[in-house]
């Protein structure tokens, strides 16, 4: 190992004009970055993490291929870090630093851009209604995956499927074909945003939401934007600042409740109704709940939003969800009602409804009858590989042992 922690990390000019780090570069494969560094600069992780800000728990992990970079702000730090030359920078498809001269004599790299970004603006041009269509129906299937099995069991097609789509839509050029593309942008985001919130990983979380938002204001749909950014306060909540989310769903709301479909105002009010009990305001969240169960259609779904699965069984659990808070006695009424209502696809529900039950038996001294709840709440959690719901067991496992003294 070569220098301490904080000493700049120069890896020898002539690296970059090899073949192997060329392919590194245009793949924008962040492991052979660091393994570059690692290689012919001596840099530890400790090193590269002070380099380029990145946490050495990540630099870790980048290394062993279990986590992506999505964004270009990363990509701008890790090239920082490394001192990659303009002629690398435009490889990993960075703009130079050197604005005034970008190829220095490197012509052939720059001839070798211009046919990837051609090649990729024809493969984009391929792209047709019925080829959005079929990402779309991807996107769907991995929902109903991730429903039954969870985000970990489908982490490698939701890379692969937000990668494609993401790809398509950056080189689109037709105005019509963008739109749609970046539609299905912002349903996949969103949904690995969900993901990320599940499994405790909110930076990633809010950074998946922050693209579903930004592509869903290009789609210029007003539901799938209202949804991402309904979502989003999720985040909030559980990094513990729920007057923030409660503001968030109010303005989102305020804006969107005339446009969007019945079940999405439904969704967007219960969501209101649960950052308000996570408050303690039980009048807002007595009132948002009414309109919540005002707006809820009759159908059980709405094919134009496939990203929601709203029912009055599902109503009902969010309903419980939110009168646990408060120990309401219609609490356990609610839950055991949308248990036995509840299709048994959806998994990562089940273990948040029968969590909320075990609270709600707790809460009323019933600790015999909380503890199947809990055991199946569990069972589901670990199959799932839901942190979130994992570190919400703990929680009353813990209250279950005191109650059992």
């Amino acid at each position: 190992m070569h220098g301490n922690a904080f000493e700049p990390i120069q890896i020898p000019a002539r690296v970059w004009d090899r073949d192997e780090s060329r392919e590194i570069l245009k793949n924008r494969d962040i492991a052979g970055l660091f393994n570059l560094a690692v290689k012919y600069a001596g840099a530890s992780q400790t090193r590269i993490s002070a380099a380029t800000g990145i946490s050495q728990g990540r630099i870790s992990q980048h290394i062993r291929g279990q986590r992506q970079v999505t964004d270009l702000e990363v990509y701008e730090r890790i090239a920082a870090g490394l001192s990659l030359p303009d002629h690398a920078r435009m490889l990993l498809g960075l703009a130079p630093l050197d604005i005034a001269s970008p190829t220095g004599n490197r012509g052939d790299e720059h001839q070798e851009q211009t046919q990837e970004l051609t090649a990729r603006i024809a493969a984009a041009a391929a792209i047709d209604p019925t080829m959005v269509m079929i990402l779309s129906t991807d996107t769907n299937n991995l929902r109903l995956l991730d429903r039954r099995l969870g985000s970990a069991a489908i982490a490698d097609k939701m890379r692969a499927q937000i990668s494609q789509i993401a790809r398509a839509h950056h080189h689109a050029v037709r105005p019509g074909i963008r739109s749609q593309l970046a539609h299905v942008l912002s349903e996949t985001a969103a949904l690995s945003g969900w993901q990320a919130i599940d499994t405790c990983a909110l930076k990633d979380a809010w950074d998946h939401h922050e693209r579903a938002i930004s592509a869903a204001r290009e789609a210029d749909d007003p539901a799938v934007l209202a949804y991402a950014q309904g979502q989003q306060a999720y985040v909030l909540m559980d990094l513990g600042r729920p007057a923030e989310a409660a503001e968030v769903l109010h303005y989102v709301r305020d804006t969107f409740d005339l446009r969007v479909p019945g079940h999405l105002r439904t969704w967007l009010a219960a969501a209101e109704a649960e950052a308000a009990a996570i408050l303690g305001d039980e009048r807002t969240r007595r009132t948002a709940l009414d309109q919540a169960a005002g707006f809820l259609p009759g159908e059980n779904a709405d094919p134009s939003l496939p990203y929601l699965a709203l029912n009055t069984h599902h109503l009902a659990r969010w309903r419980g969800s939110c009168l646990v808070h408060f120990g309401d006695p219609e609490t356990t009424d609610d839950l055991k009602s949308a248990l036995a209502g509840m299709d048994g696809t959806f998994n990562r529900a089940e273990a948040g409804l029968r969590c909320d039950l075990a609270h709600a038996l707790l809460a009323m001294g019933e600790a015999d009858a909380a503890q199947p709840h809990l055991y199946r709440a569990e069972q589901l959690a670990t199959m799932i590989g839901s942190r979130r719901h994992g570190r919400r067991i703990v929680e009353l496992r813990r209250a279950l042992t005191r109650a059992s003294r």
